[in-house]
C-alpha cells in the first residue's frame, strides 16, 4: 500500500518538500493572528456561499463562526504561533475529525478554489507565503482524500500534516 503522503503528493502535484516549505518560515510572526482570521473569514464566506449545492452540504452541520475559528486556530498552531486549536480542541487530527465528511477529490479541488481565492483576496499575504501555503494546502487536502479511503479500516494513521518535520507543532 502506498503511503497517505505518497498518494497526496502523487494527486496533488506537490512534493513533501514544498508542501512543508511552511516550516522554513515562521508563518504566524510573518503574517500575524489578523491575517489568518481574515483569510479563514474570507474562505468560509466564499464555501457558505458556494453556488453547487453538493460542496455546501458538506458543511451544513457546522456554524460558519465555528468554523472560521476552527480553520484559523489550527492555521497559526501549524504555522508557528501558539497551540490554539489543541488548547481549546485537542489534537488536530485531521483524518479523523473529516471522517464524516465525503472527502473525494472533486470536493478537495471546490475546497481548494475557495482557498485561492481567498489566500488572493487577503491583502496582507505576500506572494511567497501564498504559494507556499497554497502548496501545504493543496498537499494536506489530498493527504485527507487519501484518508477517506481508509473508513471502513480500523487504522490509525499518524497526521504528518499536525507537526513540523521536527515533531513539533509547526512551531
Amino acid at each position: 500500500m502506498q503511503s497517505l503522503q505518497h498518494k497526496a503528493s502523487e494527486w496533488s502535484g506537490i512534493a513533501l518538500d514544498d508542501a512543508f516549505a511552511i516550516d522554513d518560515t515562521n508563518l504566524f510572526q510573518k503574517l500575524g493572528l489578523q491575517t489568518f482570521v481574515n483569510l479563514s473569514t474570507n474562505f468560509y464566506n466564499r464555501v457558505y456561499g458556494d453556488e453547487e449545492e453538493w460542496f455546501r452540504s458538506i458543511f451544513a452541520g457546522s456554524q460558519k463562526e465555528d468554523a472560521i475559528q476552527n480553520q484559523y486556530e489550527f492555521f497559526v498552531q501549524r504555522m508557528g504561533g501558539p497551540p490554539l486549536f489543541s488548547q481549546r480542541r485537542g489534537h488536530p487530527a485531521l483524518i479523523g475529525r473529516h471522517r464524516p465528511f465525503p472527502v473525494t477529490h472533486q470536493a478537495a479541488e471546490r475546497w481548494l478554489h475557495h482557498m485561492q481565492q481567498a489566500l488572493d483576496s487577503t491583502p496582507d499575504i505576500d506572494d511567497d507565503s501564498k504559494t507556499k501555503m497554497m502548496n501545504f494546502f493543496r498537499h494536506t487536502a489530498y493527504f485527507l482524500v487519501a484518508g477517506d479511503e481508509l473508513k471502513n479500516q480500523n487504522q490509525q494513521i499518524p497526521c504528518k500534516h499536525a507537526v513540523g518535520r521536527d515533531g513539533r507543532n509547526g512551531s
